[in-house]
């Protein structure tokens, strides 16, 4: 069976613009929603069909069972600048070929960021900018295009004196384009985005990422609801920030019903009224569940300092 999406039919080889001279495009793509939904069922053939596909697939990625995802891949072609390229790359569950300037003349197409990118040292994030415009914008920008038009010019002058091409890319900055095929499948490309996509990411890399991350909802809307519900609008707490958030939410709690907290308070019949307000309508019985035993742990947390562990 072959599985399709019309709407991600309509994005096959349309090439999308990214920074000022970079692209992606989507060459082709491997199976559906679908797909995962067959793939996970045969895990369970031969019993009766007790849950719908988005339910199924919600489950899928909300307990991390992530084979299934695997059977949905994507196929871009890219061009982008090398230091995104390097940035990118690390990323090593892909499947990668690159344009080699061992055998080709490289294209004079070096990025040149806008003016609203020409911006300071962050002193929090030692890798980022701060997101305010430097004194001195537009003889930094001048500064930019001099060293683009410069290393292209070098470049060619050791071309047109014979040196090899594998010497001759020396003087290429990593602000020169580079071109390649990327061949990923769907819970390796969630990954990459769940990252790429966060404010902490480089600007550059987080729009070839918010590009992919649209083209993925074209073939499988389902799965990247849930996970934008599960991974990319979510968050990760550590134990310190568990038990701050315990010392918050107990109070409340004992508020909200009327007398000092146990654990022996905090059955169903007690936590549903709660779960009921605040918990959007249309999360599943097991969505439920999950959210009760997180405030279960919370109220643990509250109670005891911490929950008991090895060490």
């Amino acid at each position: 069976m072959k599985y399709t999406s019309t709407e991600a039919d309509a994005l096959i080889d349309q090439e999308f613009a990214v920074l000022d001279r970079g692209e992606i495009t989507l060459l082709d793509y491997m199976g559906t929603d679908k797909a995962i939904v067959d793939a996970a069922r045969v895990s369970v053939k031969g019993l009766k069909k007790v849950t719908d596909d988005e339910s199924l697939i919600r489950r899928l990625v909300s307990d991390r069972h992530t084979s299934p995802l695997e059977m949905v891949e994507f196929k871009f072609r890219a061009k982008m600048p090398l230091f995104v390229a390097r940035q990118w790359i690390r990323h090593g569950t892909a499947h990668v070929n690159e344009m080699s300037a061992r055998y080709t003349v490289v294209p004079d197409e070096v990025y040149v960021p806008v003016r609203t990118r020409i911006q300071g040292q962050s002193m929090d994030n030692k890798q980022g900018s701060d997101g305010s415009e430097v004194d001195e914008v537009a003889e930094a920008l001048m500064v930019f295009d001099q060293s683009a038009k410069r290393s292209v010019e070098s470049y060619h002058d050791l071309l047109d004196k014979n040196v090899s091409r594998e010497l001759a890319r020396g003087p290429l900055t990593v602000f020169h384009y580079t071109e390649w095929i990327w061949k990923i499948d769907l819970h390796n490309l969630m990954h990459f985005l769940r990252l790429r996509l966060d404010t902490d990411a480089q600007w550059e890399i987080r729009q070839y990422a918010e590009v992919m991350h649209s083209m993925a909802w074209a073939v499988a809307p389902m799965t990247m609801r849930a996970f934008r519900d599960y991974s990319l609008d979510s968050m990760h707490l550590s134990r310190m920030e568990v038990e701050a958030l315990a010392g918050l939410f107990g109070p409340l709690l004992e508020e909200s019903m009327g007398g000092k907290l146990s654990m022996g308070m905090l059955d169903d019949a007690a936590l549903n009224p709660i779960i009921t307000m605040h918990l959007d309508q249309k999360c599943s019985k097991s969505e439920r569940s999950k959210f009760g035993n997180k405030l279960r742990r919370l109220a643990n947390f509250y109670l005891n300092g911490n929950e008991v562990r090895p060490g």
